[in-house]
This record gives structure tokens, C-alpha cells and sequence, in this order.
């Protein structure tokens, strides 16, 4: 008000006739009605200012009492591990961290990871897990999975997908559908499988995928159980075939479609790649798309999947840090627990 009032006087002192004339009712009217208006104007705008002062550390406050397991959408192009660094940083930057006194204050650590890694090639259901949901990740390593997966006949590449270099090529011009779908049984239920050279697998504490990047011999791992849930034949359009997989932890498309094409007498590499479930979550349903990454969509998405969590793995509501001293830290930590490419846990 006092600010309203300044520029009313200073407004008034430029005018060139200082002689007071009577005003009507009508006028006296406005007049006041004018006051008031200016003062809850004022009111508003030092309220409005006070709730910008404490916006950010009641943020940063609620994004450190986050807990529980979300979904988010991975697009393709970015690795799992870029993405969730982006989810990272679009939160600390919403609760206006790091501030100027992050060394001065008392520190919390900011706990966020993915339990499930897409590769950057592939889009779809990327689990997150957050605080003490990060402790959860583990039992989606287990959980089944869902892909729509679109293959390639008549071409092998070395990473087994569109993104390699072409190996072979081999003709595909008398595979019929019914030769597809004669040929799924024998990769349904509880099978072996050789996962692919380029892979999260390790040898000697490093990445295949990397040793391959750099040129080293690397040898194939040797086939291991996986099991297939569900596996049907969607669309045939040679050379193109498109899948619907249901299977378990470990289990790698890019070796099922390989495989697939092997099994055909010809070759075969993975061109499009969705994962539209994970665990209970679905790409429709529960993944959240970039422009919902706040504090706020994620506390409400945490809410709302918490029952789909059994019983005994759901996390008890935990109370918020009641000081609004306490401020962000973020740590990288990789948990040394990776059964295969979609089974990775990361936590930063």
C-alpha cells in the first residue's frame, strides 16, 4: 500500500492546477473504490513476493520426502542413465538447487535411480524409483516385461539391432507368416539364450558393449536360462515382423529376433523396439512424459502407483523433513547388481 500510495502522490505533484475542487458522491465513490482496488493489488503483490521467498525451500523440502517407485517415458535417443540424469537436474533446478549456500547448510542426499535399462535406440516404460523407493528397484529386476519389437528380415548386424553395422544378408523372400508363426513355440516358456555381444553384461568389471567399442575380441557369454511368457506374431509385412513379448528378467529381444531369424534360414535385427509394461506399470497408463517432471506430478504419480506395489514390498509414508535447513546433495552410486540390459539398477 505504501508503494500504491507513493505513486499517487508523486503522480498528483505533476499536475499544473493544485486547486482543490469538490468532488460528487459519484467521484468520492470511485475514489475510494480505486483505494481499495490499489490495496488489495498491494497486498496481493507483497504476499505474492513473500510466497516466492519460500517456494524454494518448501520445494526442495517436499522433493526430499519423495519416496516410492514412478514410471517415466524414455524417448528414443537418449541411454537410460542420460535420462534420468535429465530427471534429475529438471527437479534440482524446480527446488532451486544448488544454491549459493549449499556448502554452508546442512546436506541431504537426493536418492534416484532406474531399475531396468532401455537402450537408447528403444522408448517406452522406464521405472524410477526415488529416496527409499530406490531400495524397491531390485524387485522389478525380476518382475515380468512387455515389448512390441519390429524386426528386419534379411539383414544381421553386430549389435543386433538398426543401430550396428550390417555383418550378413541373406534372402527373405519365400519366409511366410505362417513359417513365423510355426517357429514361436520352440522360443515360448523357460528357455536358453546367448545374450547379445553388446550388452551391459561385464567381464572383468567393464561393459561387453564397451570392450566391443574398443576393438577387443570379446567371446560370447554362454546361453543362460530366460523365460518367455507370451510371444504372438502382430503384423508381417516382409521383410518386416512385428511382436508382442511378455517375458521375464534377463531376457534380451535383440537375441530373440536374431534368433527368430536363424530359425527362418535367413537373419534378422531388431528395427523398432517399445517396452509398453514393466512390472505394473504401462506405458498408457502410468509413464509420465517430460513436460510432467515436477515435484508436484511426481508426488501425485508416487500416490496414485503405490497400489500397485504388493503389499509387502509398498513403502510406509514417510514425514517430511520438517527443517527447512536442510538442502540437496546428489551422489552417484551404481549398484553392482546387472543381470542383463533391461535388468541394470542405477541410483545418483
Amino acid at each position: 500500500m505504501a508503494a500504491a500510495e507513493a505513486a499517487v502522490v508523486s503522480s498528483s505533484s505533476l499536475k499544473p492546477d493544485t486547486t482543490p475542487v469538490p468532488e460528487s458522491a459519484g467521484m468520492a465513490a470511485a475514489t475510494a473504490a480505486t483505494s481499495s482496488a490499489m490495496a488489495a493489488a498491494a497486498a496481493v503483490a507483497a504476499r505474492t513476493g513473500s510466497e516466492a521467498r519460500v517456494s524454494k525451500p518448501a520445494l526442495a523440502t517436499k522433493l526430499l520426502s519423495l519416496s516410492g517407485v514412478f514410471a517415466v517415458h524414455k524417448p528414443k535417443g537418449p541411454t537410460s542413465a542420460e535420462l534420468l540424469n535429465r530427471l534429475k537436474e529438471k527437479l534440482l533446478a524446480e527446488a532451486g538447487m544448488p544454491s549459493p549456500e549449499w556448502t554452508k547448510r546442512k546436506k541431504q542426499t537426493l536418492k534416484i535411480g532406474h531399475g531396468g535399462t532401455l537402450d537408447s535406440a528403444a522408448r517406452g516404460v522406464l521405472v524410477v524409483g526415488i529416496g527409499r523407493g530406490t531400495k524397491l528397484l531390485t524387485s522389478m529386476l525380476s518382475g515380468s516385461k512387455r515389448y512390441i519389437a519390429t524386426g528386419e528380415l534379411g539383414k544381421a548386424t553386430d549389435t543386433l539391432d538398426s543401430t550396428g553395422k550390417v555383418t550378413e544378408e541373406k534372402p527373405y523372400d519365400k519366409i511366410t507368416q505362417e513359417d513365423i508363426e510355426g517357429i514361436l513355440q520352440k522360443f515360448t516358456g523357460n528357455i536358453m539364450q546367448v545374450p547379445p555381444l553388446y550388452s551391459a553384461l561385464k567381464k572383468d568389471g567393464q561393459r561387453l558393449s564397451t570392450l566391443m567399442k574398443r576393438g577387443e575380441v570379446v567371446e560370447a557369454k554362454p546361453a543362460r536360462p530366460v523365460t518367455v511368457y507370451s510371444l504372438s506374431l502382430q503384423k508381417f509385412q516382409p521383410p518386416f515382423f512385428t511382436l508382442d513379448v511378455e517375458c521375464g528378467g534377463g531376457f534380451y529381444i535383440r537375441s530373440l529376433v536374431s534368433d527368430i531369424g536363424k530359425e527362418l534360414s535367413s537373419c534378422a535385427n531388431v528395427l523398432e523396439l517399445t517396452r509398453t509394461k514393466q512390472g505394473p506399470f504401462t506405458l498408457e497408463e502410468h509413464a509420465l512424459p517430460e513436460d510432467k517432471w515436477t515435484i508436484d506430478d511426481i508426488a501425485q504419480s508416487l500416490e496414485q502407483c503405490s497400489s500397485l506395489l504388493p503389499a509387502e514390498t509398498a513403502l510406509k509414508k514417510s514425514k517430511p523433513e520438517e527443517s527447512n535447513e536442510q538442502v540437496l546433495s546428489c551422489e552417484y552410486i551404481t549398484l553392482n547388481e546387472i543381470k542383463g540390459e533391461n535388468d541394470v539398477i542405477k541410483t545418483f
